[in-house]
């Protein structure tokens, strides 16, 4: 006989949180990865900026279904919701790493290579975890599967009868 866990909202095929957490990283990077390649493979049909939002845009929207049915197992496709929540964090971990390297050209006017890697991968990472827990612990809870609990009874609107020209009001 299992033990019965007093967590509800977990299905037999949720991740754990290292699982979840491997996963994302897993798809987060490959799409990451995919991206870089197409950015400028489309930037050859359009301007460079126009190419990068189009692709940035894309790969969220897959990342976002990658995540709900793979990394945190949620069994279906997000809607709209999630995809605008995750598109949230996705615009926030952007910013995380433009604040990095605006605040890293303030202080050093020409920093080396090196460092301008060091940072902005040190700011990707942290951005990458606090979108991991956002979307973790706020998008995919399990908690927006169902707008109603199962067992819910759900009152019927009552029918009305036609009104006369002479009403009876109680």
């Amino acid at each position: 006989m299992e033990p019965q866990t007093a967590d509800r909202t977990k299905s037999p095929s949720t991740p754990g949180p290292l699982a979840s957490f491997v996963r994302f990283v897993v798809c987060g990077g490959g799409i990451g990865v995919l991206s870089s390649f197409a950015v400028p493979l489309v930037a050859m049909t359009m301007p460079w900026a126009v190419a990068n939002a189009v692709i940035t845009v894309a790969s969220t929207l897959l990342c976002t279904e990658l995540h709900a049915l793979f990394t945190f197992g949620t069994g279906r496709r997000p809607g709209w919701r999630r995809h605008l929540q995750s598109s949230g964090s996705a615009a926030a971990a952007y910013a995380v790493t433009c604040v990095a390297m605006t605040l890293l050209h303030s202080i050093q006017s020409s920093p080396a290579l090196l460092t301008e890697q060091a940072v902005y991968l040190s700011a990707s990472a942290l951005a990458g975890i606090g979108r991991f827990l956002v979307l973790r612990l706020f998008v995919f809870t399990g908690t927006h599967t169902s707008r109603r609990p199962s067992g819910t009874v759900v009152a019927l609107p009552r029918p009305t009868l036609p009104r006369t020209a002479v009403s009876t009001a109680c």
